[in-house]
């Protein structure tokens, strides 16, 4: 059951409704909450934050005394990463739900402007995700990796299925499609109503992503709607979650991320060959030592994550849980 309070007063009509789960999330949590309460907008907005059992502090971090932000309570055993979303829709008023995680900082006062305007614009967008970039404490590797990969998504603005064929048979173009992600997202809730999130453990943003457009709906990347939102994991942490992703990847989408032993090495080995290079380029291994280090056996422990997920479906329950990062933490 869940407790609510400080509720937007009836006569303010948001367009806007901005979804945040946390579970302990100071110190993050903290300036995520500011900066939200800070967006320079032109309507109105409201903001959910839904705890599910912080023992931190976090619920204290809610403005009170700001009728824009409510609280709803959940006991901690009730949350799943679609459910709990969904749950912030029902108890949203916004024609339109954004969603953050909370250590997802937006970098700045425009960050729901800008992702909320493909919305706006076009009326066959169903949903947008935008933008990430390390934190300043991040390693350079992990700068690295999140400025490439939505470098490389900068060319897609905009998707949608012109051509089911070419759709169904390349893999890639797929992963480009489905790819979504609700550290910082926004959905027009008309289309939840069709397409609720699915209640799974894992990416249920991207496979919402994939119903929406091949049910024939549109999505969107918002480049300027940029959050701080970065991990650098310790070696067991990145093979929990590699874990994790691969056995979504294989049980949701039907791909594996890493097929077999060979692989593993196969595909560690090319990363960790990218990476020295890059570290020598740009003097990472003078400025960054210990993470050019540790990085082979960073990019060892996420394909052995990989492989582990990919054939996820011959452990045992018990090997699974001690397994995944994911259900670690809802356990805390």
């Amino acid at each position: 059951m869940s407790t609510a309070r400080n509720a937007t007063p009836a006569r303010v009509e948001p367009l806007v409704s901005v979804i945040i789960p946390v579970k302990n999330g100071l110190p993050h949590f903290r300036r995520v909450i500011d900066m939200v309460g800070r967006q320079e907008f032109e309507h109105p907005y409201e903001v959910i934050v839904i705890d599910s059992g912080s023992t931190d502090g976090s619920k204290q971090v809610v403005p009170q005394d700001d009728p824009r932000f409510r609280l709803i309570e959940i006991p901690p055993q009730s949350f799943g990463h679609g459910r709990t979303r969904n749950l912030g829709v029902r108890e949203s008023r916004g024609r339109l739900c954004a969603f953050l995680t909370h250590d997802a900082l937006p970098a700045d006062t425009r960050w729901l402007r800008e992702l909320v305007r493909p919305l706006l614009e076009d009326t066959r967008v169903a949903g947008v995700f935008g933008r990430h970039a390390a934190y300043a404490e991040a390693s350079p590797f992990t700068k690295w990796e999140l400025d490439t990969h939505f470098e490389n998504l900068r060319r897609w603005p905009k998707v949608w299925i012109a051509d089911a064929r070419a759709y169904a048979r390349d893999q890639s173009l797929r992963q480009v499609f489905h790819f979504y992600s609700d550290n910082s997202s926004c959905l027009r809730k008309s289309v939840w109503r069709r397409f609720p999130y699915p209640d799974v453990d894992f990416a249920e943003d991207q496979l919402w992503a994939k119903q929406i457009v091949e049910a024939g709906y549109r999505k969107a990347f918002a480049w300027d709607s940029l959050v701080y939102h970065s991990h650098d994991y310790s070696l067991w942490e990145r093979m929990q979650r590699s874990y994790d992703e691969a056995r979504a990847f294989r049980e949701l989408f039907g791909y594996r991320l890493c097929a077999s032993r060979r692989a593993v090495l196969r595909h560690a080995l090319a990363a960790s060959a990218r990476d020295m290079r890059l570290a020598v380029r740009h003097g990472w291994v003078l400025t960054s030592p210990v993470a050019s280090i540790l990085r082979p056996l960073d990019n060892a422990a996420r394909q052995i994550g990989y492989y582990l997920g990919s054939h996820a479906s011959q452990f045992s329950q018990r090997h699974a849980d001690v397994l995944s990062r994911d259900r670690h933490l809802r356990a805390q």
